[in-house]
């Protein structure tokens, strides 16, 4: 076999800590060599085998030591370290968002693709279990033409986190890069291009300095209606996916349950990982022949599973980094729609 890819991660906040270092760990290809963080004990304590490193300058200077960089930073910096990751000819996994604006992810991308340096995001939503599913259900055809998305990622955070760098840092961007970049996502995953887009982005609790309540309206060029929300002021959540169709519906609730478990400890590959018990799959059909629906078990090391396949072989990565651009170019034109209060044609 192949010598794994060395991997060093840039970061190891919560996104770094939980949402990269144990998938990484956890997927044959790959080994964890190197971490830039202040948090040296932690890291020795979860994963004592790998060198802790002071500043990102220490990856670009040694960059023989390793063949894959990730980025799990605050957003603000994601560009600059993307940018000096490609310089450094190292391939690189960048957290959502890419960058802060479509125009400043687009030159990422280029500038990726002229020193044929491998670029992706990290979008491992496209791999919760609820999506999947309903990934399957449209293919299908089980609930016909769809018409309507109704997609949420709800908190109940009424007291602003001031040792959080999403809560105080407005250059990092609020909850709309946050989880509106994975909502977006998902919706251009399933419906494609968007033609336009009506926002209403708020600051809403006392104190905060960046928003913390945002819907999108999103018309996509097939016809569809992707209606997006993320609050941190949901005090009763609703269903997390409300998909309707001509034939029938689809209705999620509750979060995919990797991310709880990753915060637990577990560890992917672990029994029952990823899936969900009976009683909280969601519900297909219309009228008096709705019916429970087996939730498809989420599958986030599929993520860094196609990165060491793209990396060693050439592929495609499991994101196209254009992708992201689109997403940006969306939340992007949101933003205009709530300054202006209007609709945006994109």
């Amino acid at each position: 076999m192949a010598d794994p890819l060395r991997v060093a991660l840039v970061g190891y906040g919560t996104a770094g800590a939980y949402f990269h270092a144990p998938l990484i760990t956890a997927v044959d290809g790959l080994v964890l060599s190197a971490v830039v963080t202040s948090r040296r004990d932690q890291v020795l304590r979860e994963h004592p085998n790998a060198r802790v490193l002071a500043d990102a300058s220490e990856v670009w200077s040694g960059r023989d030591l390793y063949d894959l960089v990730v980025v799990a930073t605050p957003n603000s910096t994601h560009a600059p370290l993307a940018k000096a990751a490609i310089d450094a000819r190292l391939p690189v996994v960048v957290d959502k968002p890419l960058a802060g604006t479509a125009a400043e992810a687009r030159e990422l991308v280029d500038r990726a693709a002229k020193a044929r340096v491998p670029l992706t995001v990290y979008q491992n939503r496209r791999w919760d279990g609820d999506f999947r599913t309903m990934r399957r259900l449209l293919t299908s055809g089980a609930v016909g033409h769809p018409l309507r998305l109704e997609s949420r990622f709800d908190r109940w955070r009424p007291t602003v986190a001031t040792d959080a760098w999403k809560e105080r840092a407005a250059n990092d961007g609020g909850i709309l890069l946050d989880l509106g970049a994975h909502l977006v996502d998902q919706a251009l995953v399933l419906f494609g291009p968007v033609r336009s887009v009506y926002a209403e982005i708020d600051v809403r609790r006392p104190g905060a300095a960046v928003e913390d309540d945002v819907f999108l309206a999103l018309t996509h060029a097939s016809g569809v209606h992707s209606h997006l929300w993320a609050s941190a002021l949901a005090g009763q959540l609703a269903p997390r996916f409300r998909l309707l169709g001509d034939a029938g519906s689809y209705v999620t609730w509750g979060m995919d349950p990797q991310e709880a478990a990753l915060r637990s400890g577990r560890k992917p590959g672990s029994p029952n990982f990823g899936e969900r018990p009976a009683d909280e799959w969601g519900k297909a059909g219309a009228g008096d022949a709705v019916r429970p629906y087996r939730t498809l078990t989420g599958e986030w090391t599929r993520f860094y599973e196609g990165v060491v396949t793209a990396v060693t072989t050439g592929a495609p990565m499991p994101v196209d980094p254009r992708d992201a651009v689109r997403v940006l170019t969306v939340l992007d034109a949101a933003r205009r729609s709530a300054a202006t209060r209007g609709v945006v044609d994109i």
